[in-house]
């Protein structure tokens, strides 16, 4: 029994839908069907989410919000207009998206949140519709009706554990069920959303409800590459993965996943694989808990940018008890998450990600630290990139760092920072931003080339 979620790109035209109908219709084992909202067309479109939030803010600014509705509603019914569906699923469609004009907006907090979860609703409506049309014994089912039960947190809902038994019933439905994915139902009743690009999550959350054997998640691409395409020329793609691997991975850059959606289908011990609606014959790339595949060190290379660093020098820190300690609270006090935290023995560097660190914050680090902690210097170092390589197998194989640091020293890229867990999944490297793809094509170069 598998779960298959389909991103925007992949439902975006009848075209597109086309290719999905003939996917789930050629293997009855894709019994749960998980639906984004419809994606851009061509590079000049707009998606529909998008639309929604236009939607939304002229909506709570008191704006005429007709030509909004028609732009929307215009979209969906394109599609069924080619795709031959009958008028009604439109009629459906178009009042629930003028309805969302009728919401009150005073002391609402989930306002919107229903606009933008109401664009993977009314196309989990329409592909219902359109995959019973050409002979599939399919249904829409509302997240809440489903099971999914959220905490009410508006764009950060997480799933109640109590949820998982609700989606257990959903295996005794016949045919196929089209569920829309991003968000779920507080227990009083709200629409509540998981964070942006959440369809990955709800696909993870129904995959481990419904004890799947395999969770597929179809989007654009042959799966997933050992480097980003646009900055290494025809990298190769991944056949296989560790969760471990690609949760490093997902944080470092790679965003074909959502990387919240890998921990209900991780936890339920699932296997995920991503495919690509536009090629469903390429085998894509397995997520495993354990690898069963070759024994390479490496199996990818990540960068992202936007990081600082804030840099602490005191003479005999590590003699003073607590000091982390409350470097840490100071960062807590202003509601500061930190990413990282390389040390030595009288100087300490937290790594955090830019938008963490508005100049009131930073000027009140800086305060802080000089006088209350006493330090005898500290920097904020911005325009910093974050690469890593990652590979479970690195512990077993010798000198992989060494590859790297060459590639780097080959290259002329100085090093800011090196660091790696204990788990030794992945080493970190913090370099200037300026330097970010001439070290990924190094790194590539290094361990992929032959």
């Amino acid at each position: 029994m598998k779960v298959s979620k389909f991103g925007g790109s992949s439902l975006s035209s009848a075209e597109q839908l086309n290719k999905v109908l003939n996917i789930v219709r050629s293997d009855e084992e894709r019994k749960f069907i998980v639906v984004s909202a419809p994606g851009k067309r061509n590079p000049d479109d707009t998606k529909v989410t998008d639309a929604l939030i236009k939607y939304y803010n002229n909506y709570t600014s008191g704006k005429d919000v007709t030509t909004d509705q028609e732009w929307i509603i215009k979209r969906y019914k394109d599609m069924a207009d080619e795709l031959g569906l009958s008028p009604k699923i439109i009629d459906t469609i178009s009042e629930a998206i003028k309805q969302l004009a009728d919401l009150p907006i005073e002391n609402n907090d989930f306002l919107y949140d229903t606009f933008l979860a109401a664009g993977e609703d009314n196309n989990a409506k329409l592909i219902a519709a359109f995959f019973s049309k050409n002979g599939l014994s399919a249904r829409y089912i509302h997240p809440q009706k489903a099971g999914i039960f959220v905490t009410g947190e508006p764009g950060n809902a997480r799933i109640l554990p109590s949820s998982y038994d609700k989606l257990e019933n959903l295996r005794d439905y016949e045919g196929v069920l089209v569920i829309p994915g991003f968000f779920g139902a507080t227990l009083d009743n709200h629409i509540c959303t998981f964070s942006r690009g959440g369809s990955d999550i709800t696909g993870s959350i129904v995959a481990a409800g419904v004890k799947a054997d395999l969770y597929e998640n179809f989007t654009d691409v042959n799966g997933i590459y050992a480097a980003h395409p646009g900055v290494v020329k025809k990298p190769h793609s991944i056949p296989e993965l560790t969760y471990k691997e690609m949760r490093e991975l997902a944080y470092a850059g790679f965003n074909v996943l959502h990387d919240e959606a890998l921990i209900p289908a991780y936890r339920g011990r699932i296997p995920l694989v991503i495919k690509n609606t536009n090629n469903p014959e390429h085998p894509g790339t397995r997520i495993v808990l354990e690898h069963t595949g070759a024994d390479v060190p490496v199996v990818g290379i990540a960068g992202d940018d936007k990081f600082v660093s804030i840099d602490i020098s005191k003479y005999l820190m590590n003699r003073e008890v607590g000091f982390g300690r409350k470097v840490l609270q100071i960062l807590e006090d202003l509601n500061i998450r930190f990413e990282h935290m390389p040390t030595g023995i009288d100087d300490m560097s937290i790594v955090l990600r830019e938008r963490e660190l508005t100049p009131i914050k930073e000027q009140e680090i800086i305060s802080q630290l000089t006088h209350n902690l006493e330090v005898d210097h500290v920097e904020i170092k911005r325009g910093l990139s974050i690469l890593m390589i990652v590979g479970e197998n690195m512990k077993s194989h010798i000198g992989v760092t060494a590859t790297a640091t060459k590639a780097f020293s080959d290259n002329h890229i100085n090093l800011t920072m090196i660091s790696q867990g204990s788990s030794e999944v992945s080493v970190m490297f913090v370099i200037n931003t300026e330097n970010e793809k001439k070290a990924v094509r190094a790194l590539y170069n290094a361990f992929f080339s032959k």
